[in-house]
């Protein structure tokens, strides 16, 4: 039994750590991506601008629509790994849960009968993130609640402010936080 909860708790610190990547990258995009910018600004940035301001835009993609640029950051991950010797399940595990990001994004804005009965009941438990507390990132300034995996970083990492003290360290080098369109 100590070995299924060891390899439980292995599982749960991957899909956590997919979590603080996504709200942090989402951070990022939201305060500091630019749409101007060369390929980035194409593929990521305009896209989480019109998702702000039409949500239920990107629930037209397909899934690879959604998940082209994290399967590009997915293969440069297991390419990088398998070079310096660090690719293990832990590391297959975060791609493939960080490929899937948007798609696990995409399932918070849907209702439960288009998630069907396994997604919504993962999402009343919080392993993945319910479109109630996602809701919440969309609200007024969409200056928290980035995370878009799970319930549970969120409350904590807007509790202890972590996206303001990034914010202000990164003032100390002289980048402002771009103005939000969409609010």
């Amino acid at each position: 039994m100590s070995v299924f909860l060891s390899y439980l708790a292995q599982v749960i610190a991957c899909l956590l750590f997919v979590d603080l990547l996504s709200g942090f990258v989402h951070w990022l995009e939201d305060c500091y991506g630019q749409a101007d910018w060369p390929m980035i600004g194409k593929w990521v940035v305009q896209p989480n601008i019109r998702h702000h301001r039409y949500p239920a835009y990107f629930l037209r993609h397909n899934w690879f629509q959604s998940a082209v640029v994290l399967l590009v950051l997915g293969a440069f991950t297991v390419i990088v790994a398998a070079i310096f010797h660090f690719l293990d399940w832990h590391t297959w595990l975060i791609v493939l849960l960080g490929v899937n990001a948007n798609e696990f994004h995409k399932w918070a804005h849907r209702s439960k009968m288009e998630n069907g009965k396994l997604i919504t009941l993962l999402q009343q438990i919080g392993i993945l993130q319910s479109p109630a507390h996602h809701a919440r990132h969309h609200r007024g300034g969409k200056n928290t609640h980035y995370c878009a995996v799970t319930n549970y970083l969120n409350p904590l990492l807007d509790g202890i402010r972590l996206w303001f003290f990034l914010e202000m360290a990164l003032r100390a080098f002289g980048l402002r936080r771009r103005l939000d369109p969409t609010v």
